[in-house]
């Protein structure tokens, strides 16, 4: 149960990034790009900083990912974040950093929302597939926008 309670956690927190960034879009236009990292950075920090429980999940034995492919994500995430968008305020205002949030958002609505339902037994076909599918084009337009 700690691990859907996590699960949820993180999917709240990237639904709500997801959500915001494009009811801004849609009320802002391009306009919205600008100021993304000031109006949603916060909570992607959260999200990210939580991130990396998932790395002691996997050491302890609780969560059955392989350890390797994480670790990197999650390194490289928090690297980008925290020493490249974070430290430097004339990134922040970047059209890439709306690309990124969005990419990265993305992927994890969709993961979050996956293992939440696995972790109770439930495997929707589609969502499944999209799980799996929707990281081959997105992780590398993602390391294109970094």
């Amino acid at each position: 149960t700690y691990l859907f309670v996590y699960d949820l956690m993180q999917f709240c927190g990237h639904s709500w990034i997801f959500t915001n960034m494009v009811i801004r879009f849609m009320s802002f236009g391009k306009d919205s790009f600008a100021d993304t990292f000031y109006s949603i950075g916060l909570v992607m920090r959260l999200c990210q900083l939580l991130s990396i429980l998932e790395i002691l999940h996997i050491l302890i034995g609780i969560d059955k990912s392989r350890l390797f492919p994480r670790f990197l994500q999650i390194t490289e995430r928090i690297i980008v974040l925290f020493v490249v968008i974070n430290s430097q305020e004339e990134v922040q205002g970047k059209y890439v950093v709306c690309v990124l949030f969005f990419l990265w958002n993305l992927l994890d609505v969709v993961r979050y929302t996956y293992n939440m339902l696995a972790r109770m037994g439930i495997y929707y076909l589609p969502l499944t597939w999209l799980n799996f599918s929707l990281c081959i084009p997105l992780y590398p337009l993602s390391v294109l926008a970094k």
